[in-house]
């Protein structure tokens, strides 16, 4: 496993989904949820501070509460997908607005990238991944191992 190239880890049939939006798009991810809350109620739910409360008190599905964004939140989230306890995130963000918490933002698409996790930042995308055939069954994806590549660059370096 340390010398593979990549590492598999299972998306299971019931997904751990994090839903996130910004201040201007908080209320268009609350309609897109309750427009899927059919589908979502299958899933365990959880997001940043206003937002998870937000689901909860308009639409009625348990969402895991986390910090707010700017206290955290995305940080957090970060974290769970490092940990694998999320697997699929919808992230409703304004790409025109300057957030306070830019460098978290940044560092939450990233670890997303980074970590092969299903990531919608629109609704479009977000419609696209919900009725996707994989939303219904375990997905297998594939992660660079980048403990293989450190361990490449420190032979590069005689270490």
């Amino acid at each position: 496993m340390i010398q593979d190239d990549y590492i598999d880890f299972t998306i299971r049939k019931q997904k751990h989904i994090v839903l996130i939006a910004h201040d201007s798009k908080k209320q268009a991810l609350i309609e897109w949820v309750d427009k899927n809350k059919d589908e979502l109620k299958g899933h365990f739910l959880s997001g940043t501070g206003t937002t998870a409360r937000l689901i909860v008190d308009k639409v009625g599905l348990p969402v895991k509460a986390y910090n707010s964004g700017p206290l955290g939140g995305d940080l957090q989230i970060g974290a769970r997908i490092v940990e694998g306890s999320i697997d699929f995130a919808i992230f409703f963000w304004d790409p025109l607005a300057s957030q306070p918490h830019d460098p978290d933002v940044k560092a939450l698409l990233r670890i997303c990238a980074v970590y092969d996790i299903p990531l919608a930042t629109n609704r479009s995308t977000a419609d696209f991944m919900l009725t996707s055939k994989y939303m219904n069954e375990d997905y297998e994806r594939h992660v660079i191992n980048y403990n293989k590549t450190i361990q490449e660059r420190m032979k590069e370096f005689g270490k």
